[in-house]
């Protein structure tokens, strides 16, 4: 077995702004410590781990990902899981491989051929048209965080007039590390609305997601209404809250790196590319968690039985025994896969939506508006941790005919 690691204080500061210095250093001195990435100075020292780990090079955190035996999800269910209920996200073995293939009946190919043309590009190019005109626009408020939340609701198949609803319910969803109690009430009122929209495809069956769960079936097995509305509640944090951030991180990384910008206007057949480089420099969710179901070693470390893994993407992202240059964001460089969706049994269903909800989006943009510039007062950037974007992205430009 591995030698303990000297422990790392557990609340040392944390730039929100860069926190890869600190990512840096973490995986210079190994690729895996005692300690966290995470700010734990507001939770109270009774609900802190006792032992709390680090994966930080990319070979570690792939094996703590794809050793899912030894690494589960559980602690989920302690986190997340007490606002969307029991979900596949802390699922393991026999009855997270039905219930993966279950709802991943939702996502089919075929399924996102249609929604590109008849769901997505329409929802993409409404939100530009009610800002055009004026020849500026913050693209974080009226773009990125707007589009994912009209395509996931037009993909449930939810009435346009409960939009501003289902929204509000999302977000209070979403922010449940800020306001718990509210997210609870979210939580509720979620299950009772889509119960009701169960209820209705029951007795007129529709071709949207809510429809596909409530129909799939196999070995003549069912979702139940708890397995599906426990899946749609997951969807909000899962298909909103990451889609809009790693969007407005693409978007800022190209605005900011005029001559790769620039490229991709006459070029989109580089935007494949971009999307993949924004993805791996700046991945929306740098950190998630696992549980140690027994004592094991990871990169010559000790971990026992019972501890509390950080996975820290973002640092695994920028290892440079994997990438040359892996801390430059380079859209032409060689595409080697990076590991934002995580990897093995837990890899996101949704990667193949989010990805093309972001080509598209960069699509009309770059059709509808042309010279494009960043306004760089009020020092637009990144930030955040483990949740990472911009905080705004004020552009001018010209509008274009295209559409």
């Amino acid at each position: 077995m591995g030698s303990p690691v000297q422990d790392v204080a557990m609340n040392e500061p944390i730039d929100l702004r860069d926190p890869y210095p600190m990512f840096a250093r973490r995986r210079h001195a190994g690729g895996v410590f005692r300690g966290s990435v995470m700010d734990w100075s507001t939770t109270p020292e009774s609900l802190r781990p006792d032992n709390l780990y680090t994966a930080v090079s990319f070979d570690a955190v792939n094996r703590v990902f794809r050793d899912g035996k030894v690494f589960n999800s559980k602690i989920y269910d302690s986190t997340i899981g007490l606002f969307i209920g029991p979900t596949i996200l802390a699922m393991e073995g026999k009855p997270h491989w039905e219930h993966r293939n279950l709802v991943s009946a939702a996502f089919k190919s075929r399924s996102l051929a249609r929604w590109e043309p008849e769901i997505v590009r329409p929802v993409v190019n409404g939100l530009i048209d009610e800002f055009i005109d004026s020849g500026q626009a913050d693209l974080v408020r009226d773009f990125t965080f707007e589009f994912p939340t009209r395509v996931i609701s037009k993909l449930l198949g939810l009435p346009e007039e409960d939009l501003p609803w289902f929204r509000k319910r999302a977000v209070e969803l979403i922010s449940y590390t800020v306001k718990y109690k509210r997210a609870f009430e979210a939580s509720t009122a979620l299950k009772d609305y889509f119960l009701e929209q169960i209820e209705k495809r029951r007795s007129a069956p529709t071709e949207d997601i809510i429809g596909d769960l409530v129909s799939a079936e196999i070995n003549g097995e069912k979702l139940s209404d708890e397995a599906i509305f426990s899946f749609l509640r997951l969807l909000l944090p899962a298909g909103l809250e990451t889609t809009y951030r790693s969007s407005g991180n693409l978007l800022y990384l190209l605005l900011t790196h005029r001559e790769q910008f620039e490229a991709v206007v006459a070029d989109r057949e580089l935007i494949g590319s971009a999307i993949e480089e924004g993805l791996r420099y700046e991945t929306p969710l740098t950190t998630v968690q696992r549980f140690a179901t027994e004592a094991t070693e990871v990169e010559g470390v000790a971990i026992p039985g019972g501890s509390v893994i950080d996975v820290c993407i973002g640092s695994a992202n920028r290892d440079g025994q994997r990438w040359e240059r892996s801390e430059e964001f380079d859209i032409f460089r060689k595409r080697i896969p990076h590991i934002s969706f995580a990897a093995g049994e837990h890899t996101c269903m949704g990667l193949h939506l989010a990805r093309m909800e972001t080509r598209v989006a960069v699509e009309c943009l770059l059709d509808r508006l042309s010279d494009i510039q960043l306004v760089t007062a009020g020092d637009p950037h990144i930030h955040g941790q483990p949740f990472r974007s911009p905080t705004a992205i004020p552009v001018t430009f010209t509008p274009s005919a295209a559409k």
